[in-house]
């Protein structure tokens, strides 16, 4: 059967329990919900290449490091191409002494371009013995000391063919020009000195360009996702993880929560202790629909509900702005065995106030929890709360509820501690063991392991795309460096009788570099211009930053400018201290 044979009767089946569920729901529930519901599709994913959280999570960031890779190597051989030019016109006169013993142009060809292939495959084998050092530290930046990630990064036959296809792809693509050039230089003129310098340079010209050109695309995408990382990892939470060990338990009821936390209370190095029905930014989510008595029902996201118990605001470090705490003696607003309504207390968050309430005081307010099919359970609002960041770093604050916890089979304890919480972790387990018959510890981390988990992604992207840039950089400085130092090798001549005619040194230094830096300013726009169009493509990856900002805009032009002028100094220098007796008598 085909995978498509496989998925319709699965769909029919699919929606057809959504239909039923549809029908469970209240009353009140928004019409965004139910198109959403009626909108889902049967998804089937061939199992060839295995199904992981990570391939869906980082499919997308991979290719957008493949696509800075491809460009770096652009960079690279344009780098190499225009060096081989340099270097073809320093062995001019070689060259034509080969063809006036006998050399064909094929032979001088064949040489030429050996010499370029003997670059790309050694370049190739330090680039397998770098990766084999590098992809264990890449794997490394997605790994968090909870969340172990092994890959199989043997280097193996696929990998150094794929090395040996691309070096002689490069040699061709690349060293087929230079070479062509060079054999086709008239050997007479060689053997005389007279060198075809104007001849040469366009082509030089345009391997500046394409330098510069690739080089601000990768500053430009490196600087927003370096943007992203920052912005993200500055982020306010509305709480403070330092500190705080995350102990995920299994239990049955109430009193199994509040006996835990009380025991964790008393040890040794402890300041509060709570529980939860998750930590913060655990991306768990629970949602409910919430009406405020006397006003017509409308369509706004349901606000997030988290169960905690005495102590949690305490322990989290979260400002209460009005009210109180929750008590032992609240209820969480529920349904009981028979379906009857049980009203119960909740703490609201200031976007709670500002949606709900239009920013009046919430506390003493009384919302509708709707539960069940038409069940409205009323919530007494007993406190106002801080912000806080609640499943994603990456998604707008919501309005949430926080109510006394219930029975359930699992929740977090979380323990605020003075010193290292994993160092007291050991003992904090042995003291949860007489705590509940039915108390079970499933495992313990910190709750900054938290926060790191949703920087994973942008850490991957900021740190690779850094690199890549600073490799791109260095390569078009080095590539910029030895074109204006040819470029002053190949004219003292010319350079000296402008001197003995009274050239000033700026002359001379515009003269030299004039023709390089008109290149370098149209390839930066060119490369600029290209980012702010890929930038549309990554958007889904940025956190608050735009291709379009002043700061993004400028960041690569700067930069770029900044190693141009480093590079391109001592050419300079060197071309203002030319003596031209010295220079005329040699030539």
């Amino acid at each position: 059967m085909t995978a498509e044979q496989i998925r319709q009767p699965l769909q029919q089946v699919f929606a057809a329990e959504q239909q039923e569920r549809i029908k469970t729901l209240h009353t009140g529930t928004p019409q965004s919900v139910i198109d959403n519901m009626l909108n889902q599709r049967v998804l089937l994913q061939p199992a060839a290449a295995g199904a992981s959280h990570l391939q869906r999570q980082y499919r997308r960031p991979l290719l957008i490091l493949s696509t800075l890779v491809v460009l770096v190597l652009l960079v690279a051989c344009a780098n190499v191409a225009g060096l081989l030019m340099a270097q073809a016109e320093a062995r001019a006169r070689e060259l034509a002494l080969r063809v006036s013993i006998g050399a064909g142009r094929g032979r001088l060809l064949q040489l030429l371009l050996i010499e370029s292939l003997m670059i790309a495959v050694a370049a190739a084998g330090l680039g397998l013995l770098f990766a084999e050092w590098g992809a264990p530290a890449v794997t490394g930046l997605l790994r968090v000391p909870a969340d172990p990630v092994r890959m199989v990064l043997h280097t193996g036959w696929r990998d150094f063919a794929f090395s040996l296809a691309l070096a002689l792809a490069v040699s061709v693509l690349f060293g087929l020009i230079p070479a062509l050039r060079a054999s086709a230089a008239d050997p007479i003129q060689a053997l005389k000195g007279i060198r075809a310098t104007q001849t040469r340079r366009p082509a030089m010209n345009t391997l500046l360009a394409a330098q510069a050109a690739f080089s601000v695309l990768v500053l430009f995408i490196a600087g927003l996702f370096a943007a992203t990382f920052q912005k993200l990892s500055n982020l306010p939470l509305g709480f403070s993880p330092e500190h705080v060990l995350v102990l995920n338990t299994s239990a049955a009821t109430r009193q199994d929560w509040a006996q835990a936390a009380g025991r964790l209370r008393e040890q040794p190095g402890v300041v509060s202790a709570t529980a939860a029905g998750w930590p913060l930014l655990s991306q768990n989510h629970w949602t409910a629909a919430v009406r405020v008595p006397g006003r017509a029902d409308d369509n706004r996201k349901s606000p997030y509900f988290l169960g905690v118990s005495p102590g949690f605001f305490d322990t989290m470090r979260i400002g209460m702005i009005s009210g109180r705490d929750f008590r032992p003696g609240d209820e969480a607003p529920r349904l009981d065995e028979a379906g009857q309504v049980v009203a119960g207390t909740g703490i609201v968050n200031e976007m709670f106030a500002r949606v709900y309430f239009h920013g009046a005081n919430a506390t003493g307010q009384v919302v509708h929890m709707l539960q069940g099919k038409d069940k409205r359970v009323p919530v007494e609002i007993i406190g106002v709360v801080r912000d806080t960041a609640y499943g994603d770093l990456r998604e707008p604050l919501r309005p949430t509820v926080f109510v006394p916890i219930g029975s359930r089979d699992n929740a977090a304890l979380l323990v605020r501690t003075a010193s290292d919480p994993l160092a007291q972790a050991p003992g904090l387990r042995r003291a949860l063991q007489g705590a509940s018959s039915g108390l079970r510890v499933r495992n313990i981390e910190v709750q900054e392991n938290f926060v790191r988990w949703h920087l994973v992604r942008e850490r991957l992207l900021a740190s690779l795309s850094a690199f890549f840039a600073l490799i791109a950089l260095v390569l078009a400085a080095i590539g910029l460096y030895g074109t204006l130092n040819s470029s002053v090798t190949l004219q003292r001549r010319e350079i000296g009788i402008r001197i003995t005619l009274g050239a000033q040194t700026g002359e001379v230094v515009k003269s030299v570099t004039g023709s390089a830096a008109w290149m370098l300013t149209l390839g930066g726009a060119a490369g600029l211009l290209a980012g702010i169009a890929s930038s549309r493509l990554i958007e889904k990856l940025l956190f608050n930053v735009k291709g379009t900002d002043p700061a993004s805009l400028a960041a690569p032009i700067l930069i770029l400018a900044a190693t141009a002028a480093a590079a391109g100094l001592p050419p300079a220098l060197r071309a203002s201290r030319i003596d031209p007796a010295e220079t005329l008598r040699s030539e």
